[in-house]
């Protein structure tokens, strides 16, 4: 099981200088793409709605590493330094959801099968991850 010392390792993780202006960038676009998952949850369009939101969190969580000076070269690895560094500043099912739509997202998008999502679970996808855009916020 790989941590994030293993990330650093094998370059999945990189140090680089502290930004707080990529920091507040990436939390722009988190927004966008949550708007755009909202819009998406109104045509009815689940998929979409799911792997949007997906990325409203991917791109909060990415400005808490710009903040901390880490680039990440996988998605896995963002979802292993969250988790590490900071279970103790964002709630468990911020944490256990980001990497579930992670997990979600790659099925939606690389895998053979179709995925039937309901309107409940986009609809609570879209507002875990407004609540998660809040929470990163909050730390920044």
């Amino acid at each position: 099981m790989m941590d994030v010392n293993g990330c650093f390792e094998k370059g999945l993780l990189r140090k680089d200088v502290p930004d707080v202006r990529k920091s507040k960038k990436s939390v722009e676009v988190a927004k966008h793409k949550l708007d755009l998952a909202r819009r998406l949850l109104d045509l009815k369009i689940f998929e979409e709605t799911i792997t949007n939101s997906y990325s409203a969190m991917f791109h909060s969580a990415r400005a808490l590493l710009f903040r901390d000076g880490v680039r990440e070269k996988s998605h896995y690895a963002l979802f292993l330094y969250i988790k590490e560094r900071y279970s103790d500043k964002l709630e468990r099912r911020f944490i256990n959801e980001l990497n579930v739509l992670r997990l979600e997202r790659h099925e939606i998008n690389y895998g053979l099968e179709r995925t039937d999502i309901d309107e409940g679970e986009a609809e609570e996808v879209v507002k875990i991850s407004g609540e998660f855009i809040k929470a990163v916020e909050k730390i920044i």
